[in-house]
Parts: structure tokens; C-alpha cells; sequence
């Protein structure tokens, strides 16, 4: 398995081996739609929250008597059938997270990978960085990468104040991410994966650390 590996100033420097540990396993689709779906879960603040008829303001008197107004009965403004009343079964706060195995997010990872890979939607840099923390410098870097104008996520070994600042604008488009804190949902999320070259060692030894363990 190979990708293409460009310079900052979009010169192709020939293709670089990957690992295919990583970038040429098994893709599991169940895998992945359930890792994504719990990222998904875990993002969710779970702050929604709706008040039932007991805790809405008002409402302590009965609006009208039992009988005699011809009116349907009503014992309180504040029932859920009035306007301003109380919600039934409405949202409370709540938590959404959803607890993955170390083992699950791994492999989703070099699943995740891997899919970008046979795809060919991988291609390398020898350094992503910037002189400036100009978002205009930034955007002409990527603009050089055959990224097609498609959602992307950089995969970089430290995130440098400066690239965090100039990318802070189009983070929409073209997304930064330390190689340490990333999972399988940020890779699913975008269509084009840019790594920088030093962060394919950093992946390689997060992702296959358990191996060696188990080896020594």
C-alpha cells in the first residue's frame, strides 16, 4: 500500500510505503458504523430539557367550577392539552455516552484507515506548518494537494499555534488533528485525509504498541 507524498509547495516527491497493518486491513463496515454512531452519542450535551405539569409556573386554581359552565372539566391552566401547559414525556437532562473498549476504538481506527487508503483518498506532506498565522497561507497550501476542494482532515505530529490559527477559519473545509488524540469518527467525518509524514510514526506506534507488547 502507497501514497503519494508532496512538499509544501505541491512538488510530488514520488509515493511512500505505508504500513499495511494499518492502511491495508480488513475493513469491518459494522465496525465502523457502530464506533461512528457512538461518537456520534458522545458528542450530545444531553442539556434538552422540557417541564412537566407540576413544574410549570401557575395554574393553582381551577380555571372554571366542576359543572353547570358547559365547558369540558378542567382542573388546571397549566394541563399539557392547554397552551403554555406542561409537556408530556418531553426531554430531561440526560447522558448519551456510550463507553467503548480500548480494543473497539483501535481497530476502528485501522479500519477507518484502511478504507481511506484502498480508496485513495490519502496523500502525504513532508511538513504541514506555516510561517504565518495567516489563514490565507494556509488555504494556498492545500489548494496545491489534490484534495479536489473536498472536506479534509491534516493529521499533523504537534499542532503548532500558528496552524491552529491560521486553519481556525476554514476548519469547516480543511480540519487539524494531532495524530495522538485521533479516532476513527474524525476520519470518517471527512473525505480527503492529508498526514504529515511525521505523524504516520507517531499512528504507527499507537496503533501497533499492543502488538509489540504482546511480542516481547
Amino acid at each position: 500500500m502507497k501514497a503519494p507524498l508532496y512538499s509544501k509547495n505541491g512538488s510530488q516527491k514520488g509515493d511512500l510505503e505505508l504500513n499495511p497493518e494499518i492502511y491495508a486491513a480488513r475493513v469491518n463496515a459494522r465496525l465502523l458504523e457502530l464506533v461512528k454512531n457512538a461518537y456520534a452519542a458522545n458528542l450530545r450535551h444531553g442539556t434538552a430539557s422540557t417541564k412537566t405539569r407540576e413544574e410549570v409556573r401557575g395554574g393553582g386554581k381551577k380555571p372554571w367550577k366542576q359543572k353547570g359552565t358547559g365547558r369540558a372539566r378542567a382542573s388546571s391552566i397549566r394541563s399539557p392539552l392547554w397552551r403554555g401547559g406542561g409537556t408530556v414525556f418531553g426531554p430531561h437532562p440526560r447522558d448519551y455516552f456510550v463507553a467503548l473498549p480500548a480494543s473497539m476504538r483501535r481497530s476502528a481506527l485501522i479500519a477507518a484507515l484502511s478504507q481511506k487508503a484502498k480508496s485513495s483518498q490519502i496523500v502525504l506532506m513532508e511538513e504541514i506548518a506555516v510561517s504565518q498565522p495567516k489563514t490565507k497561507e494556509f488555504v494556498a497550501m492545500m489548494k496545491l494537494l489534490p484534495l479536489n476542494d473536498r472536506r479534509t482532515l491534516c493529521v499533523v505530529a504537534e499542532v503548532e499555534p500558528s496552524l491552529k490559527r491560521a486553519s481556525q477559519n476554514v476548519k469547516s473545509r480543511v480540519e487539524i488533528r494531532k495524530a495522538a488524540d485521533l479516532n476513527a469518527y474524525h476520519v470518517l467525518q471527512r473525505e480527503k485525509l492529508v498526514i504529515e509524514k511525521g505523524a504516520l510514526k507517531v499512528l504507527e506506534d499507537r496503533l501497533l504498541a499492543k502488538d509489540t507488547k504482546k511480542q516481547g
